[in-house]
């Protein structure tokens, strides 16, 4: 699904996309991307932030709000670091500025829908219950539970929890993840990256024997204390 306002830029992506093999449906404002998320339970959404009536902003408040699971790229012209970091805050797993490359649009998306497809298939395989402390994290629900208290994560926190707890009290590396997850190391996704880690830091706060450490200028440690 692609919600964008500006029926020309709208139409290029549209043809750019379809010549690849995928199939797009255009919204053209946020009520109406709302609309046909609910009707159509599309795969993939792509989202402007400057939209009539809803903005993008909370159009993805709303998605996140009934599906964790969906990725969600936003598209848009606004570049300043604190609309990146509330856009990903909010639930979205990528965010693009314009201008954009098309092709580099286009590798984004598959490597999403890749990485979708291979945790599902992965989740489906095995338990995918993994014992993180006071917590239980179920890799194919994208849960984490301590007691009652359940978090649903969303795909790119799932993603990026996994790789921690895979190679736990032992380094992750951070250029490695980021061409994993991203698809690239550039500043902004290795940004993007530390805004993820912040929030799976804050989910556990509650467990001191759960750390996550930065191990300056190469990557991350999950550390678990006995």
């Amino acid at each position: 699904m692609l919600v964008e306002d500006e029926p020309t830029l709208a139409a290029i992506i549209k043809e750019s996309l379809e010549t690849r093999d995928f199939i797009v449906d255009i919204a053209v404002n946020g009520n109406n991307g709302w609309s046909m998320f609910k009707k159509l339970n599309p795969d993939i959404c792509i989202i402007d932030v400057m939209l009539p009536g809803k903005d993008g902003f909370s159009l993805v408040s709303d998605i996140r709000a009934t599906d964790d699971k969906v990725p969600i790229i936003f598209l848009t012209a606004r570049k300043q670091p604190e609309d990146v970091i509330h856009g990903l805050e909010i639930g979205a797993d990528d965010y693009m500025k314009k201008p954009f490359s098309m092709e580099e649009l286009v590798l984004r998306i598959r490597a999403m829908v890749r990485r979708k497809n291979q945790f599902l298939a992965s989740g489906s395989n095995s338990s995918g219950i993994i014992k993180v402390g006071s917590f239980i994290f179920n890799i194919q629900k994208k849960e984490l539970t301590n007691g009652s208290n359940v978090i649903q994560l969303s795909q790119r926190e799932a993603d990026l929890l996994r790789l921690l707890v895979e190679v736990k009290n032992e380094l992750l590396d951070r250029r490695t993840t980021l061409l994993k997850l991203w698809g690239d190391d550039d500043p902004f996704a290795a940004r993007s990256m530390d805004v993820y880690i912040t929030r799976i830091r804050k989910y556990f706060r509650e467990d001191t024997s759960i750390e996550i450490i930065n191990v300056r200028g190469k990557g991350y440690s999950l550390i678990e204390y006995l």
